[in-house]
C-alpha cells in the first residue's frame, strides 16, 4: 500500500496508464495541429482542450497526456519556448486542479472542476499570449476564455457525460 491507504497499481495497470497517457498526448497533438487555424493566436478555440475534462474521471494519465500533447502541439505552433512550456504548464496545473476538485464528488463538482480548468488555462495562456502579441491582458484573457468555455466546458463536459453514461467511468 502507498501513503493514504491506496493500493499501488500492478504491472498491467501501469501499462494501461502509460498507454492512456500516450493516446491522450497523441490525440491532443493531432487535434491541435489538424485544427491549427483555430488552435493558435490570441483568439482560439482549441478543440483538443476538451480532453482536459477527462482528467476529472481518468486522472494522472490524462493530466500527463494533455501536458505532453500541448508541448508537442506548441512546437508546431511556432511561438517558441514560452508557448511550449507555458501551455504545457497551464494544462498540467489546470487538469491537476480539476482532478482534485472532481475527486471530492460534491454536487456540481464536475462543473466547478471544469470552470477551474478554464480559468487557469485562460489566465496563464491569455497572460503570456498578451505579452507575446503586445495586446492588453484583458484581450489575452478573454480571447482564451471564450474558446476554453466552448472546448472544456461544453465539449469536454459532453465527453465526460457520454463516457459516464456508457458506464465506462464514475
Amino acid at each position: 500500500m502507498a501513503r493514504g491507504g491506496t493500493v499501488l497499481p500492478g504491472p498491467k495497470s501501469r501499462v494501461k496508464a502509460v498507454a492512456l497517457t500516450a493516446m491522450t498526448a497523441a490525440a491532443y497533438t493531432v487535434g491541435v495541429v489538424v485544427l491549427a487555424p483555430i488552435s493558435f493566436y490570441i483568439y482560439q478555440v482549441r478543440v483538443a482542450d476538451a480532453l482536459l475534462a477527462l482528467s476529472t474521471i481518468l486522472g494522472l494519465p490524462v493530466i500527463a497526456g494533455t501536458a505532453i500533447g500541448c508541448a508537442l502541439a506548441n512546437l508546431y505552433g511556432g511561438y517558441g519556448i514560452v508557448d511550449i512550456v507555458g501551455g504545457s504548464l497551464a494544462n498540467l496545473i489546470a487538469t491537476t486542479v480539476g482532478f482534485l476538485i472532481a475527486k471530492r464528488r460534491f454536487r456540481g463538482s464536475l462543473i466547478v472542476a471544469l470552470l477551474a480548468e478554464t480559468l487557469i488555462v485562460s489566465i496563464i495562456v491569455g497572460g503570456y499570449l498578451a505579452v507575446l502579441f503586445n495586446v492588453p491582458l484583458e484581450v489575452g484573457f478573454l480571447g482564451i476564455l471564450v474558446g476554453s468555455l466552448i472546448s472544456i466546458n461544453l465539449l469536454g463536459y459532453g465527453l465526460v457525460k457520454v463516457l459516464k453514461r456508457l458506464g465506462h467511468y464514475g
